[in-house]
């Protein structure tokens, strides 16, 4: 087979070890998993009801415009429906943006750390890549401009950015954008934006007004609760998104999908509670931390980076046989520190409790 020489080297994305498989192979009664950054809320209540209407239909093809979904979020957010697309999760945005502008003769700009897929996807479609390194947790935004060529065609912006869970404040994001050349696409990734309670955030979808270069890109599997059935969408420009539906593939957000999305935007009130609970939960996070001397990133979303000063592997195996199921920082650039999804107030305590074990072990 004469494959794509990338490909040979491209490590698959590892996602978090499931439930059953640690119950196994650990022999333990009882699993709490806090590594995917999950709503440990589920969604909201009016969203089985709205599904279990479509249950005797599995035979059609789902809705390939998202009509109905498309209407709702349109008036939800104010905006045109032709200024959205819709991903099977924003996962899903991310790849099409890279296979409608990245190829070898171009080049792409991301913050390192940060979340994994923008490079996995360039590498997959042989664009040049350009990593600038975070400062202190954050985007270096004056070494991202530094970084611009004559082929740069995609900058990606995760904001708040996975894993630090460090946001961009509105007066800084604004000099970036008035500094990048129009026909770069400035891909704001907020798939955690619901979670965010800073006051100089920024208002990304009036951005998109303002820069016809920009595209917001969020999504119903973290607050919303709905991460099996993935829906993500982006909002852009129209020219923007007629420009990529070309690059989507049909049917790409199934009809279980749509119905629980339509059904989760209509439940604000949801989304306010798991918002509220996150922020004690953070809190919860943020006291131990601070009483055990820990290194953090105060965080705007629902999880946390904690900095162990050793082997974030060492720790997660230790959380992970007391029945925490957690992620190892090493595969995310901070090889010494552990990022933990916050959970409910019991399943924070009950981590909490695990990590102080493990700190008085070691």
């Amino acid at each position: 087979m004469r494959w794509k020489e990338q490909l040979l080297t491209l490590t698959p994305y590892q996602p978090g070890k499931s439930i059953e498989a640690v119950k196994k192979q650990y022999n333990l009664d009882k699993i709490v998993k806090l590594a995917s950054n999950e709503n440990p809320f589920g969604c909201s209540k009016k969203v089985l009801p709205a599904i279990q209407s479509i249950s005797s239909n599995l035979a059609i093809y789902p809705d390939g415009y998202a009509t109905n979904l498309r209407a709702e979020l349109a008036a939800f957010l104010e905006v045109g429906e032709d200024e959205l697309i819709f991903g099977n999760g924003s996962d899903n945005i991310i790849q099409i943006i890279s296979r409608a502008l990245l190829h070898p003769n171009a080049s792409t700009i991301m913050a390192t750390p940060t979340f994994s897929q923008y490079k996995h996807n360039a590498v997959i479609e042989g664009a040049i890549i350009k990593e600038i390194p975070l400062i202190d947790g954050d985007h270096d935004l004056e070494g991202m401009l530094d970084a611009i060529d004559e082929k740069t065609n995609v900058i990606w912006i995760c904001s708040p950015n996975n894993p630090t869970g460090t946001y961009i404040p509105e007066s800084k994001l604004i000099s970036f954008l008035d500094s990048v050349p129009d026909h770069i696409l400035v891909v704001l990734d907020e798939a955690y934006f619901e979670y965010v309670g800073a006051d100089d955030y920024y208002e990304s979808i009036s951005l998109t007004r303002k820069y016809q270069n920009v595209i917001v890109l969020r999504t119903f599997s973290k607050i919303y609760g709905l991460a099996a059935l993935r829906v993500g969408y982006g909002v852009a420009h129209s020219s923007i998104i007629k420009a990529l539906e070309p690059a989507r593939e049909p049917f790409n957000v199934n009809s279980l999908g749509q119905e629980a999305a339509i059904a989760a935007i209509k439940d604000q009130d949801f989304v306010e509670q798991c918002k509220e609970i996150n922020r004690q939960g953070l809190d919860q996070f943020y006291t131990f931390c601070d009483q055990y001397k820990l290194s953090y990133y105060p965080s705007q979303t629902n999880f946390i980076l904690i900095d162990f000063k050793v082997d974030g592997d060492k720790v997660f195996q230790s959380l992970l046989e007391k029945g925490f199921i957690t992620r190892s920082g090493k595969a995310l650039g901070f090889p010494t520190s552990v990022r933990i999804t916050v959970g409910s107030s019991e399943q924070n305590e009950g981590v909490l409790k695990a990590i102080s074990e493990f700190l008085a072990e070691n």
